[in-house]
């Protein structure tokens, strides 16, 4: 197969601008618009074949890369339409080579109208989130179908999340129609088959058209073999698609702020880009959440000064007034702002295999705010394949459930379907960093507008000088056994010989009235700690000592607990004491009720425990007494 390079043909028009006027040419693509597509589908569906073929068809492949493939397909024994176009793109060659997947593989073409970037995304169920990654930026989705397959569980996933993401421009590319004799009647048939899950999930339309990834049939031209098929050809369509950009245009003016520029005091700009929206000199804006109104000065760029900007742009904003403005604040128009709330609905599609744990807190990132937020008990988890509504406590993973999530502050938002930018998130593990979710915003909760701080006139400095000491959380973790209770309970009557007011709060007894519904679950571990944890800090804000004794095993918990408390008031007492000397003790007997599978989720047995890392006090039960250990602790507090 050869490019098409007659006179005035698309190709032979770029190969005389590129040779007579390299800088016109450059300026005539620099202004294409760009397509962000991802192709999504079942292992084996022809992705990257399709791919290939699209960059060799367009002619935008280096020449060395096609006299490189001319010369493998010689060597094979192959004639020009059976090159196997898929040793150009595909994004799992390494996964093949090296035993590895790639997340997802990026790849950039132009046509004389268009330039696009097309995500080649795993077809694997346990990459999921990688197709979700690569859809998350994307314009458009090219769902492949194999012909001889019809359509599958994944091909339910993908489009669901598809549709789920926002993306209303679908393609369904019922490939390898070459296998099926390029049937009219399997075509069609498969056809109806996705209608009736398409219009399930409120997917209002689709492009269905046959091809052959492999043959070039419908790709770039119309096919000869199919010459019922009257509709554009991929390629056609492709460069013909709307953009999100140029969408977004239309909507009311949105710009989170990525960084604030100011290289001298007599210049003060917030650098961003432009999710939704125009903007202008003079227009009157508003930063959220604070509230704080001003109108745009002017709007620069490194090529000038604009009279406007629109959505997609990158650009910095001076302000007519000196207003507080910074990273993860949002620009928008000023009588038309977006939402602030800290309780949202929202979907979540699970991406860790650890399954997420309700009550847990993760960074939450939406745009270019970073905040902490937990998620409650799921309300349901999907069935793709049914659409059923599914009861679960937690989601695994690629589980998609929709649930409630609260942020420790207030951010700006907006419903995902309105304004991807402002309504999509991610999840990130506090401890690994790792990103465990991708979310959509539903809707605000009533409640987190509805319920406001009260102001109090006796605070907790106040408490805390009646009684003239230093409030702070003492919290106590260890194995069970390892004598957190005793040490703590010893601690108590030190501080309370010495005229200290304090309060021990022990696992044992909270689970006996406050946490009596909790069980021992990993999500149940998570719950019973946030809510110790709010109880400490009431008790800590009413100026007294409080003293916690509980497991409490897992790290991202106590953290979270250590956030609640101002900077020092804190104080995590590692009780370390080895495994198989807290079970020789086994006061209560629940390590033989552990080990004889009697007592399930035991932490040390079957269950995990996370030790601290820099505890502020570490207290060896081997080396030292009770006493010892508490006459110690008492010591660090006084001396505090």
């Amino acid at each position: 197969m050869t490019a098409d390079l007659t006179p005035k043909s698309p190709a032979y028009v770029a190969d005389r601008l590129i040779a007579e006027d390299i800088d016109a040419y450059l300026e005539q693509h620099q202004h294409k618009t760009m397509l962000r597509f991802i192709t999504c589908g079942s292992v084996d569906d022809g992705k990257s074949t399709l791919i290939g073929r699209l960059l060799y068809d367009s002619k935008m492949i280096f020449e060395d890369q096609l006299a490189s493939l001319e010369k493998d397909s010689k060597a094979v024994g192959t004639q020009g339409g059976d090159i196997d176009f898929a040793l150009l793109v595909d994004g799992l060659a390494a996964e093949r080579e090296q035993g590895i997947t790639i997340d997802v593989a990026y790849r950039f073409f132009a046509t004389d109208k268009r330039k696009f970037i097309v995500a080649d995304t795993p077809g694997h169920e346990q990459y999921t989130r990688n197709m979700v990654t690569g859809a998350s930026t994307a314009d458009l989705a090219v769902i492949l179908i194999d012909a001889r397959q019809g359509v599958l569980t994944q091909t339910r996933r993908h489009s669901y999340l598809v549709h789920l993401l926002g993306i209303r421009n679908v393609v369904l590319a019922i490939n390898k129609m070459d296998l099926v004799g390029y049937s009219q009647e399997r075509f069609y048939e498969i056809v109806t088959d996705y209608s009736h899950f398409a219009q399930q999930i409120g997917m209002e339309s689709f492009l269905p058209i046959p091809i052959s990834g492999l043959k070039g049939d419908n790709i770039v031209a119309h096919s000869a073999n199919m010459p019922w098929y009257q509709g554009p050809t991929l390629l056609a369509h492709l460069e013909e698609a709307p953009v999100n950009d140029a969408r977004m245009q239309d909507y009311a003016f949105r710009m989170p702020v990525q960084w604030v520029n100011r290289p001298n005091l007599d210049f003060r700009g917030f650098a961003g880009q432009i999710g939704a929206g125009t903007i202008r000199p003079g227009d009157a804006i508003r930063v959220l959440p604070s509230g704080k109104t001003s109108t745009v000065k002017s709007i620069v760029t490194f090529d000038g000064d604009l009279d406007q900007a629109v959505a997609g742009q990158s650009v910095t904003l001076t302000f007519a007034d000196e207003i507080d403005c910074s990273r993860g604040d949002v620009i928008v128009q000023a009588d038309e702002p977006c939402e602030v709330a800290d309780q949202f609905e929202c979907t979540l599609v699970w991406m860790a295999e650890a399954e997420m744990l309700p009550g847990r807190p993760y960074l939450l990132k939406l745009g270019t705010q970073t905040v902490t937020a937990s998620v409650t008990e799921p309300k349901y988890e999907i069935n793709v394949n049914t659409l059923e509504h599914l009861a679960a406590r937690t989601l695994g993973l690629n589980a998609i459930g929709v649930c409630n999530i609260s942020t420790d502050r207030p951010i700006p938002f907006e419903a995902y379907t309105a304004n991807p930018d402002l309504g999509g998130f991610i999840l990130i593990d506090r401890i690994t960093n790792a990103t465990v979710a991708a979310g959509m915003i539903h809707f605000a909760l009533r409640r987190s507008q509805n319920i406001h701080w009260q102001a109090l006139e006796i605070d907790r400095q106040a408490h805390a000088a009646q009684k003239n000491q230093s409030p702070k959380v003492v919290w106590f973790t260890g194995l069970s056994g390892s004598g957190k209770s005793t040490i703590a309970n010893l601690v108590e009557k030190k501080l309370y010989a010495l005229g200290k007011h304090s309060f021990l709060l022990d696992g044992d007894n909270i689970r006996h009235g406050l946490n009596r519904d909790l069980g021992f679950t990993d999500a149940d571990r998570v719950e019973n700690i946030r809510r110790v944890g709010e109880v400490a800090r009431l008790m800590a804000d009413a100026g007294l000592i409080v003293l916690t004794a509980f497991i409490s095993p897992f790290r991202s918990e106590r953290r979270m607990v250590r956030e609640l408390m101002p900077e020092g008031e804190f104080i995590e007492v590692f009780v370390n004491t080895p495994l198989a000397v807290a079970e020789a003790r086994d006061v209560k007997g629940l390590y033989k009720k552990a080990r004889a599978g009697a007592l399930k989720n035991f932490t040390g047995i079957d269950s995990p425990y996370e030790p601290p890392e820099q505890a502020e006090i570490e207290v060896d039960t081997v080396s030292m007494t009770a006493e010892e250990a508490a006459e110690r602790i008492v010591s660090y507090l006084l001396n505090r």
